[in-house]
């Protein structure tokens, strides 16, 4: 695997300010992007393209990529589904 990309399998669902979000949290994302502010990022989702989406922070010092209705429908997953995941840095 290259530096360049991360892949691991999570729940989708990250809590936020007590709310469960439909968004994958990327593990060790700071130590990975090098950084712990929004970064741009390709990911694969199952088998699912997101191009250029945001990786936002969770507040915690990690990163998380949302997954919106469209993604979930195309997914045919939602919150508390797990999926396969890889992240590629842009």
């Amino acid at each position: 695997m290259s530096t360049d990309q991360l892949s691991f399998h999570t729940t989708i669902g990250v809590e936020v300010k007590g709310e469960t979000w439909s968004c994958v949290e990327i593990p060790g994302s700071a130590e990975f992007f090098g950084t712990g502010k929004t970064v741009r990022v390709d990911a694969l989702i199952d088998d699912v393209k997101l191009e250029n989406v945001g990786a936002m922070v969770t507040g915690t010092g990690g990163h998380m990529v949302s997954l919106n209705a469209k993604a979930r429908k195309s997914l045919g997953k939602d919150i508390g589904d797990t999926v396969e995941v890889t992240i590629m840095k842009r």
